[in-house]
């Protein structure tokens, strides 16, 4: 017999025998979504791996709140399902997948405070395999800075956290900083088509799942916001990367550059978040503030940028009030990063920035 006749007889035969067995149960165990049934969220929450994020405004009394879970099919949690905490402090759930066997703990926290305003990014979540930066209130964590650190972890290519696009050094301008680089992505990212990452922070969340079909749909950006947005501000340091390239290939005579902006958008039921594929384009969006003149610079060098508000758009005082605005800051060592394109190398330093904002229209 043919080697290839064997092998089909062998792809046959295990086709047949996965048919006449019983189908396996359900080994997944994943949040899917959450409510707070009597308790209004100002925007959809933020489901990661192991953590859910729920956002109430500050009138909140988030010591009786009674989360449900939506979970994957046959899964179990524990604590139930609707059973009321005090989110004063995150709670711990674990989920159980139908199998029995395979169970994940998620950590759910309900944020009722403020957008944090002033980042100076000497904050990180300890124990994790990346860097992850956080903003406190006290002991609290009020935000969490989102980068694309969990989707480079899926090409194999990071050993340690320093390894990430995303990370923290400690020559700030003040103390520890923010350091982004653009990072091959090897092997595996070749065969994706995807040959590098940049480097990247912002306010929002990831869609991990979504990281390989749809890159640009994944980085979901921005959180509630309620006053008007007037600067973006602070310092940066840039060098580029020696070789830019377009889809792997090598590009002579173009030079890598980083960028820095911000958005502030209204949000809907039709669109709770604005992401890498519409950030700029949508008629959603209100004020925009972004670098005009980056350089390479090896010394730390301030920026202060100012929303410009859309032809046509105003803020209304009402939906400012109840949350219906997101804004976004978004910081990236390679301007085409998003599309795969730009500079191995390529290194980018953030610190002592300020989110300038007023309370009146």
């Amino acid at each position: 017999m043919k080697a290839k006749h064997v092998i089909l007889y062998f792809l046959v035969s295990i086709i047949i025998s996965s048919c006449i067995r019983d189908e396996a149960l359900n080994a997944e165990a994943d949040i899917l979504s959450c409510t707070l049934p009597k308790a209004v969220m100002t925007t959809s929450p933020i489901i990661n791996n192991n953590s859910v994020t729920l956002f109430v405004g500050p009138e909140t009394d988030v010591s009786t709140l009674a989360p449900e879970f939506t979970l994957t099919p046959g899964a179990t949690i524990s604590p139930l399902s609707g059973t009321v905490h005090d989110f004063s402090l995150p709670q711990k759930y674990t989920v159980t997948a139908a199998d029995g066997v395979w169970k994940k703990t998620y950590t759910v926290s309900v944020i009722d405070t403020e957008l944090a305003t002033n980042y100076n990014f000497e904050d990180t979540l300890g124990g994790k395999k990346y860097y992850i930066f956080v903003e406190r209130q006290g002991d609290k964590v009020i935000m969490e800075w989102t980068s694309g650190n969990a989707g480079y972890a899926m090409t194999g290519v990071p050993k340690t956290a320093n390894d990430y696009p995303t990370f923290q050094i400690a020559d700030g301008k003040e103390g520890k900083c923010l350091s982004l680089v653009t990072r091959s992505t090897g092997f595996f990212g070749q065969l994706m088509g995807m040959p590098i990452a940049a480097g990247n922070l912002f306010i929002g969340s990831f869609d991990v799942n979504n990281a390989m079909s749809y890159p640009l749909q994944a980085t979901k950006f921005g959180l509630p916001f309620r006053y008007v947005p007037t600067y973006l501000a602070g310092y940066y340091k840039y060098k580029a990367g020696d070789k830019f390239t377009e889809e792997g290939k090598p590009v002579d005579g173009k030079r890598d550059i980083c960028d820095i902006y911000a958005i502030m958008y209204e949000t809907s039921e039709s669109v709770p978040t604005l992401d890498g594929s519409n950030a700029f384009t949508s008629p959603n969006l209100v004020s925009i503030a972004r670098i005009d003149n980056a350089k390479e610079t090896d010394e730390w060098t301030y920026f202060k940028l100012p929303f410009i508000t859309r032809p046509g758009k105003f803020i209304d005082k009402e939906k400012l009030r109840d949350g219906k605005y997101n804004v976004a800051i978004v910081f990236t060592s390679s301007l085409e990063g998003a599309y795969f394109n730009g500079a191995i190398g390529s290194t980018l330093l953030i610190d002592e920035v300020e989110l300038v904002y007023h309370t009146e229209n």
